[in-house]
């Protein structure tokens, strides 16, 4: 079955760039799954108004990125995403055991991921984590704001091109899902989410490979005390 791609909302940007993130964004969030078959490329050129030119290149970005295969006489097909190897065995215990030991695995995992998003992401990256931070405030619903929350560092995992750190990133995401919806409960938590959150892309913009690491460690810290306070409630 054909996938539906959504339209695509323009910005002042290279076109191939603002393709690439489009679709991209759609299979990290994943309207777009696994197996679906993208139309054809006339078809799909013409459906979002651009080149084709434009539109080669923003697949060949995206198949770089193994976010999709392309095979003569079949098309383009979107590939399996990467999935927890296994699932976290039973409860960690009480609130703040948990919150330590998904702490302890946040702090040694995502720094990494934000310095090499720094130095590697390309304009698409830039954009699909500019259209996330566009749909965040403080008014979304709990799990809305988590939602995105969890897009966003996918994004960043996918930005630092190491198809090794996407799953380890899924891993953690899976594995810390319950103590990250504590800190996306109240209004506050999802203003200094979103806040941690810009800062992160402002570094990644910047390719600041440092800043980005010393952005990520803050938002931990802040994510963690919401989440300390919130689970004791």
């Amino acid at each position: 079955m054909t996938a539906s791609i959504p339209p695509l909302s323009r910005r002042a940007r290279s076109v191939s760039a603002e393709v690439a993130a489009h679709l991209e964004g759609l299979i990290i969030s994943g309207e777009l799954r696994a197996g679906d078959r993208l139309p054809p490329e006339r078809e799909l050129a013409a459906n979002m108004n651009i080149s084709r030119s434009s539109l080669r290149q923003a697949m060949f970005e995206l198949e770089s990125k193994k976010l999709i295969e392309r095979k003569q006489g079949r098309g383009s097909t979107v590939t399996e995403m990467p999935r927890a190897a296994m699932e976290l065995a039973g409860g960690l215990g009480d609130a703040e055991t948990e919150l330590g030991h998904a702490g302890e695995l946040r702090d040694l995992v995502e720094p990494r991921i934000a310095h090499l998003a720094a130095l590697r992401a390309v304009e698409s990256n830039l954009l699909s984590m500019e259209s996330v931070l566009m749909r965040c405030n403080e008014t979304l619903s709990a799990d809305e704001s988590l939602r995105l929350d969890i897009e966003f560092h996918a994004l960043l995992a996918h930005a630092a091109q190491n198809p090794l750190l996407v799953t380890l990133c899924t891993m953690t995401t899976e594995w810390t899902r319950r103590t990250r919806a504590l800190s996306h409960r109240t209004k506050v938590g999802r203003r200094v989410s979103l806040q941690g959150h810009q800062l992160i892309y402002d570094a990644v913009a910047q390719h600041d490979g440092a800043g980005a690491a010393l952005a990520m460690e803050q938002h931990l810290r802040e994510v963690r005390e919401l989440s300390l306070r919130s689970g004791r409630r």
